[in-house]
C-alpha cells in the first residue's frame, strides 16, 4: 500500500509570469506582475505562437526546470527518467525530473533543481535512503520525517557542460548554461539541467524509487508506492543513448516495456528557441536519434537456469 511521506498546502506555492526576449545570440527572461498561486499558474497556461523562432518577444506563464540527469552506477552511465500523470494535461509521460519554479528562486533555478532531485529521485539501501551532496552543499532531505536518510554515504551532484547559447535572468547570466526552450502549448519557458550523479561503490542493493506530489483535494499529497517505482533508466553508450528502458531494484536491472511509452515534450525536436509539441512516442524518439531496437533475446536466453538445463535435456534425448 502506497506510504504517504508528507502533505503540502497548495496554497502556498506562488510563481510568477515572465517576460522572455530571445534573439540568435541568447534569450533573457524577466518576472513581471504579481504572484500567482498554482490555479492561477494553470490558467495562464495557454498556447501562444511567434513569428520566428529564433527572434521573439512574448510573456509566458510560468518558469519550469528539468534535469538531465546522468547517474553513474557500477561503471556505467544511465539517464533517469520518471513517470508521470499530467493531470492539466490528461497523458502519461517518462520525463525529466522537473518541476515549477517559485517566485523566489526565479532567479535561482538551479537551486530549484537540485531541490527536485531531493523530493523525486529517491535511492534505498538496506541500511537506508542516501543523502546527497552538490560539489560542498548537502542536499535537503524532504521526507526526514518519514524515512531513515544514511548521512554517512552521500551520492554527489555535479554539472557537466552546460548549452552553448548563454541565458539570462534580467542582467545575470544563469549559473551551468542550461538548455532553454519555449514551450508554445503551456506558454512556459523551461530550463533543463545537465547533472552528474555518481552513486558511491559502497551502496550495495540499490533500489530507485520516483516520489512525484498529486492533488488530493485541497492537498499536495508525496506518496511512495513500492509496487510502481516510477523511475526509469535509459543506458547510455558512449555518452549516447540506447533503445532500451530499465527499472532498478535491489542491485537487479529489470527490462522495462517501451511498447506504447510516450516521452515528454523536452524530447521532442527543438527548433530555435522553442518546441511546439505535447510529447513524443518513444517510438518516433528512438527513430528521431537514429537508435537501433535491441535484438529480441532467443526464447532458450530468456528462460531461466533450471528450465533451461531441463529443456536441454529434452533436446538432446529427442535428436
Amino acid at each position: 500500500m502506497p506510504r504517504t511521506l508528507i502533505r503540502k498546502n497548495p496554497s502556498d506555492f506562488k510563481s510568477l509570469p515572465l517576460f522572455v526576449e530571445a534573439t540568435p545570440e541568447g534569450l533573457s527572461y524577466q518576472s513581471v506582475g504579481m504572484p500567482l498561486n498554482f490555479a492561477q499558474t494553470l490558467q495562464k497556461r495557454r498556447p501562444v505562437k511567434v513569428a520566428d523562432n529564433e527572434r521573439f518577444s512574448l510573456e509566458l506563464a510560468n518558469l519550469g526546470v528539468s534535469v538531465r540527469l546522468t547517474m553513474h552506477w557500477q561503471g556505467r552511465d544511465y539517464w533517469v527518467l520518471v513517470r508521470q500523470r499530467r493531470q492539466d494535461r490528461g497523458d502519461v509521460v517518462l520525463k525529466l525530473i522537473s518541476g515549477y519554479v517559485p517566485a523566489h528562486e526565479v532567479s535561482l533555478p538551479l537551486h530549484t533543481a537540485i531541490q527536485e532531485i531531493a523530493e523525486e529521485c529517491l535511492l534505498e539501501t538496506p541500511e537506508g535512503w542516501l543523502s546527497g551532496r552538490f560539489n560542498e552543499t548537502w542536499l535537503p532531505a524532504p521526507y526526514a520525517g518519514a524515512l531513515h536518510y544514511r548521512e554517512s554515504l552521500p551520492f554527489r551532484l555535479t554539472p557537466l557542460s552546460g548549452a552553448a547559447r548563454p541565458v539570462r535572468c534580467g542582467s545575470q547570466p544563469l549559473q551551468e548554461r542550461p538548455r532553454t526552450y519555449v514551450h508554445l502549448p503551456t506558454a512556459s519557458l523551461q530550463l533543463i539541467y545537465d547533472l552528474r550523479l555518481e552513486v558511491p561503490k559502497e551502496a550495495k542493493s540499490l533500489s530507485m524509487f520516483h516520489v512525484d506530489e498529486r492533488l488530493e483535494g485541497d492537498q499536495l499529497v508525496a506518496r511512495l508506492d513500492r509496487k510502481r517505482p516510477d523511475l526509469y533508466l535509459i543506458p547510455l553508450t558512449d555518452g549516447q543513448p540506447c533503445a532500451e528502458l530499465y527499472t532498478l531494484s535491489k542491485d537487479r536491472l529489470q527490462q522495462a516495456s517501451t511498447r506504447g511509452v510516450r516521452l515528454a515534450e523536452s524530447f521532442a525536436p527543438q527548433e530555435g528557441w522553442v518546441v511546439r509539441d505535447e510529447r513524443i512516442s518513444w517510438k518516433d524518439w528512438v527513430k528521431q536519434q537514429g537508435l537501433s531496437p535491441p535484438a529480441k533475446e532467443s526464447r532458450l536466453k530468456r528462460l531461466t537456469g533450471k528450465a533451461r538445463q531441463i529443456f536441454s535435456k529434452v533436446v538432446k534425448q529427442s535428436s
